[in-house]
C-alpha cells in the first residue's frame, strides 16, 4: 500500500470510530445535526500553539475531504517544516457539519505525528557533525505504524525495518531458541539463499566478530555502554570487516537518551536505533479555529 493509500485507510478508520458509522455520515454527529443547519459551509484554520516539528499534515486534509469531497484546503506548512507559536498550517473551507465532525480526527494525527517528528529532530540535532544516523524501531502505535515512520523522516530520522517481512533482525531470543547451533552459524544461515539485509544483535565483542564473520550486513550492539567500551567494540567490528574485505554498519541501541545519545555518536557507531521516537513522543499543541460560515 503507497503512503496515500495508507493515509486515507488511516484516517478513514479514525472517522468512522468516531462517528460510529462505516459509510461516514456527518448525520452520525449528533451534536452538529442537532445544532447546525444543514448546507452551511464554513471556514477554520489550523495554527500552531507550541515549538515543534510539523509532521501528518496529509492526515488532516484527508480527514475534511472525506467527509466533504468538494472540501478547499490551502496548506501553508509542510511536512518537517520548523514551527513557532501562531504559525498559519493551513486553512480550509467545508460543509459546516463536516468540519466539526472531522476537527478532532485531524488534530489528533498531525498533532501525534508532530510530535514523532518533533522528539526524532531533538536527537538528530544532537548527533549533529558525527555522522550517526537516527533510527526509528517497530515500537510504533499499531495500526500507524507507516505514518508514524514518515513523522520520523520528515524529523530528519532514518526508517529501520518496516516490519517483520522486509529485514532479517536476529536479537537475543533468536540465537537463545537457536541453540546449540552457534552463534555465526545462526548468522551464516540466514545471510544464505535469501536477498534481505541482515542484522545480529551482539551482546559482547565476541558475538559482533562472529556476526561479521557470519556475513551480516550490520552488528547492532546492545547494551554497550558509550565511551571507550563502545569504542573498542566498533574498532574491533571495522578491523573484521576490512579482514574480510566488506563493508560493515555498527548500530547501537539500549539506554540511549537524549542525555546520551552524542556519546553514542562519538563512539563511532553508523546508526542510533531509538524506540523512544515514536513510543514516547508527546503531542505538540495545535489549534484548529472555525471561524464562522463561508
Amino acid at each position: 500500500m503507497d503512503h496515500a493509500a495508507t493515509v486515507r485507510a488511516c484516517v478513514r478508520a479514525a472517522l468512522a470510530e468516531d462517528l460510529g458509522r462505516a459509510d461516514l455520515s456527518v448525520d452520525a454527529d449528533v451534536t452538529s445535526r442537532l445544532s447546525v443547519p444543514a448546507g452551511v459551509r464554513g471556514r477554520a484554520r489550523l495554527f500552531a500553539k507550541a515549538r515543534g516539528v510539523l509532521a501528518g499534515v496529509d492526515c488532516a486534509v484527508a480527514a475534511f475531504m472525506l467527509l466533504d469531497p468538494a472540501a478547499r484546503v490551502d496548506v501553508r506548512l509542510h511536512d518537517g517544516a520548523a514551527l513557532q507559536p501562531g504559525a498559519l498550517v493551513f486553512e480550509v473551507a467545508a460543509d459546516m457539519r463536516a468540519l466539526l465532525a472531522a476537527e478532532r480526527t485531524a488534530l489528533n494525527f498531525v498533532q501525534r505525528l508532530s510530535g514523532v517528528a518533533t522528539r526524532t529532530r531533538a536527537f538528530v540535532d544532537a548527533v549533529a557533525g558525527t555522522g550517526a544516523r537516527i533510527l526509528d524501531t517497530r515500537k510504533t502505535t499499531p495500526g500507524l505504524r507507516l505514518l508514524e515512520k514518515a513523522a520520523v523522516v520528515a524529523g530528519g530520522g532514518h526508517n529501520h525495518r518496516i516490519g517483520l517481512y522486509d529485514q532479517v533482525l536476529l536479537k537475543e531470543n533468536h540465537f537463545g531458541f537457536a541453540r546449540p547451533m552457534a552463534y555465526g552459524e545462526v548468522v551464516r544461515r540466514c545471510v544464505t539463499g535469501q536477498r534481505a539485509s541482515v542484522i545480529a544483535e551482539a551482546r559482547t565483542v565476541a558475538e559482533a566478530l562472529a556476526a561479521v564473520a557470519g556475513g551480516a550486513a550490520v552488528v547492532l550492539l546492545d547494551n554497550f555502554v558509550p565511551g571507550a567500551e563502545l569504542r573498542a567494540a566498533v574498532a574491533a567490528v571495522r578491523e573484521a570487516a576490512l579482514a574480510a574485505g566488506r563493508t560493515v554498519e555498527v548500530e547501537a541501541s539500549g539506554g540511549v537518551d537524549l542525555g546520551t545519545v552524542r556519546a553514542f555518536a562519538e563512539s563511532g557507531v553508523d546508526r542510533i536505533s531509538i524506540g523512544g521516537l515514536t513510543h514516547s513522543a508527546t503531542a505538540v499543541d495545535l489549534s484548529l479555529l472555525v471561524e464562522g460560515v463561508q
